[in-house]
């Protein structure tokens, strides 16, 4: 795949602006219809959405209004993020349930194509991978209906910490539309190699994520998660190499996502932020 012919989409917090995961709401202060249109002038084919600035989205415009506002702009591919403790068989599970259900509600209304999942950083118990591999598989028939995939991110701040944890279970699942994103910062922070990537059955590859930063995090790996990545090309990651991986493992997604979380990009305004990281992105896949 060369830059011609690839699409990029902008997760969330790309393009979100003055907001973060430490917020009690993850809402952008930027309407969707305002980056929703920062986005399509910059050249992103996509965009993703918090449960909480989806929910947003659909009691201001109405889910046809939102339909109507990724239409217009040529925004093609929506993902909607993340769900938590869907594994769990205690007191978190019912508020994790009703997450699922909105997710599923509006995936469905709004034409979703992937759901990222995740394992809570404070989740501390012994990780049970079979029975992790059982949720995921009802989690994955649970939104089969709606014709969207699952994407289980591994995160090197909990349990659930890198390729070789994460990539047990999609398989123990084994559903058609279950796998792994695989968000570049995760692989770099969590010792995971460029060679394990391009490794991964291609099956169980339903999103990738880029991004850049430096080559020693700066604090913990939260911290360093949420203020401090960068654009591609403006750290020490080599995402080239990363890409030529994901391209060696078979990725045949029809998009690329891409995740920035920093300092930088929640004070830039929305069409300056859009569009520098969509360009630096862009340098980093092979012209021809």
């Amino acid at each position: 795949m060369t830059a011609i012919d690839t699409k990029l989409l902008a997760a969330f917090w790309t393009i979100a602006g003055d907001t973060s995961p430490d917020d009690a709401e993850w809402i952008s202060p930027d309407s969707l219809a305002v980056r929703a249109e920062a986005a399509s002038k910059a050249g992103w084919k996509g965009i993703g959405l918090s449960l909480d600035d989806c929910r947003y989205s659909v009691q201001k415009y109405g889910a046809s209004g939102v339909r109507r506002i990724l239409q217009d702009n040529g925004l093609d591919f929506l993902e909607l993020e993340i769900l938590m403790d869907w594994y769990t068989n205690d007191g978190r599970r019912e508020a994790s349930d009703r997450a699922r259900r909105e997710f599923l509600k509006f995936g469905g209304e709004l034409g979703m194509c992937n759901l990222k999942v995740g394992v809570s950083h404070l989740d501390l118990a012994p990780t049970n991978h079979s029975q992790m591999a059982d949720e995921f598989g009802k989690l994955c028939d649970d939104f089969s209906p709606i014709d969207a995939t699952v994407g289980l991110e591994f995160m090197p701040f909990c349990k659930v910490a890198s390729l070789a944890d994460a990539l047990p279970i999609v398989q123990g699942a084994d559903r058609e539309n279950g796998g792994l994103v695989i968000d570049i910062w995760h692989v770099v922070r969590s010792g995971t190699t460029y060679e394990e990537v391009s490794a991964v059955p291609a099956r169980f590859i339903k999103g990738v994520e880029l991004n850049d930063a430096g080559a020693s995090a700066v604090g913990t790996l939260m911290h360093d998660s949420v203020y401090h990545r960068k654009a591609c090309g403006e750290g020490e990651f080599d995402c080239p190499s990363f890409v030529n991986a994901v391209q060696t493992a078979g990725f045949h997604q029809k998009y690329w996502g891409v995740e920035i979380l920093s300092d930088f990009l929640r004070r830039a305004p929305v069409e300056v932020r859009a569009k520098h990281v969509y360009d630096r992105t862009m340098t980093q896949f092979p012209k021809t």
